[in-house]
């Protein structure tokens, strides 16, 4: 069996990392799939998703290093095409775009401290996130 559905943002700023866990985990209960898989995937270039813990201090600390390893504002040879958004690319490479989260009796079988994120490194306008759930009823 599979079933999907979609998850949409508008986020208010550039950069926000959004916490998804339960949106996820009522589609997992609505597919009505009790073993197998979730995929949670960003569908843009520009978002990631992720499974870490859910602790302001270490959202801060993803913000700080990403700022690190891909600064915005930098001359990047893709803002020659007259964008300005490749540090939001390369962001998104670095925290990845997708995950897959095994379901165990109805529900998503996390550790105790794993959450799922949605990461938006270029926001403020529209964009998805499809979750396909594959397993057996």
């Amino acid at each position: 069996m599979v079933h999907t559905e979609y998850l949409w943002f508008t986020t208010k700023q550039r950069q926000e990392f959004v916490r998804i866990t339960d949106h996820v985990r009522a589609i997992v209960s609505r597919s009505g799939i009790r073993d197998g898989m979730a995929l949670v995937s960003a569908m843009h270039i520009t978002s990631g998703v992720y499974v870490n813990d859910w602790e302001d201090g270490l959202i801060h600390d993803f913000q700080v290093w990403l700022e690190k390893l891909a600064p915005a504002g930098q001359p990047y040879r893709h803002h020659q095409t007259g964008e300005d958004n490749a540090d939001a690319h390369l962001k998104r490479t670095l925290m990845g775009h997708q995950v897959l989260v095994p379901i165990t009796n109805g529900d998503l079988d996390l550790g105790p401290w794993e959450q799922i994120f949605y990461a938006e490194f270029d926001g403020q306008r529209r964009k998805r996130v499809i979750i396909k759930v594959i397993g057996d009823k």
